[in-house]
């Protein structure tokens, strides 16, 4: 990516290496996480993939055995064997642990309310 679209990029990508399961309907599939945001996550297209574009995917990351980031999201692109979802909804809880994560990743607390400045305007 070049440095003028990073520079564009509202929110910081973390690489994030998580069990991670993405579910539509009685589909599943266990994904490798590539990376995570405030407003989405990146995963390796998994084998089998027949997911359905145009329907939400919840997608779950397990962070201990009993703390998980749970979000629906949608299929925004396909690109170099990865898949790009973007969040639609996600729960309090969630969101938490989500916002600690990034926070300690980006070692900046400013960085992080601008992050989540950015994400209010949306």
């Amino acid at each position: 990516m070049s440095d003028t679209a990073n520079n564009r990029r509202r929110f910081q990508r973390i690489a994030f290496d998580a069990a991670t399961e993405l579910v539509q309907g009685e589909q599943r599939w266990d994904v490798e996480l590539h990376d995570l945001s405030l407003k989405g996550l990146l995963i390796k297209v998994p084998e089998a993939w027949n997911g359905d574009a145009e329907r939400p995917f919840l997608a779950s990351i397990s962070l201990t055995a009993d703390t998980r980031i749970q979000m629906e999201v949608l299929l925004t692109h396909s690109d170099k064997g990865q898949l790009g979802f973007v969040c639609q909804h996600i729960d309090l809880d969630s969101i938490s642990h989500l916002r600690r994560l990034v926070e300690l990743n980006l070692g900046d607390s400013s960085l992080l309310e601008r992050e989540l400045a950015a994400l209010g305007e949306e």
